[in-house]
């Protein structure tokens, strides 16, 4: 497997739009994903780095600054997700440790991440990679 990791850009919407609907079910639409990679690359508080091989985006994170009143500074995972062709060959690790770079070098204390309950397979890739299960939460949303 050859494949790279680096920052990800606006040509990747596609490929980012697939990922996000056929490995993590959502289908948000196309023209939304461009207008957010466009916003989230220009911030200084967020990181989008890709695994691309071949020229095709096979994986990509994201990750932002998380800051809180009552815990030291910490990067935060928003999301996470490699091909179902590409699992299982360390993409996935390349990209944490993508994050995990950028923490040290910003001066994190550490990374956090929210996964569904669900996701017996995310959960163990996260504890293989050094993860660990802190406490249960439970999820509340109010649309507009």
């Amino acid at each position: 497997m050859s494949c790279y990791i680096r920052q990800c850009q606006i040509d990747d919407v596609e490929d980012i739009y697939q990922l996000n609907k056929e490995e993590m079910a959502y289908d948000y639409p196309i023209e939304l994903t461009a207008k957010k990679i466009m916003a989230l690359c220009q911030s200084s508080c967020d990181r989008i780095f890709v695994a691309e091989e071949s020229g095709k985006v096979i994986g990509y994170v994201h990750a932002n600054n998380y800051d809180t009143l009552y815990f030291g500074y910490m990067k935060n995972i928003m999301g996470i997700a490699v091909t179902s062709l590409h699992k299982r060959h360390g993409i996935g690790s390349l990209l944490l440790a993508e994050i995990e770079k950028w923490a040290h070098e910003d001066n994190a204390i550490g990374i956090r991440l929210v996964s569904g309950g669900m996701r017996k397979g995310a959960h163990e890739f996260y504890r293989k990679n050094g993860y660990i299960h802190e406490k249960e939460q439970i999820n509340f949303k109010k649309y507009f």
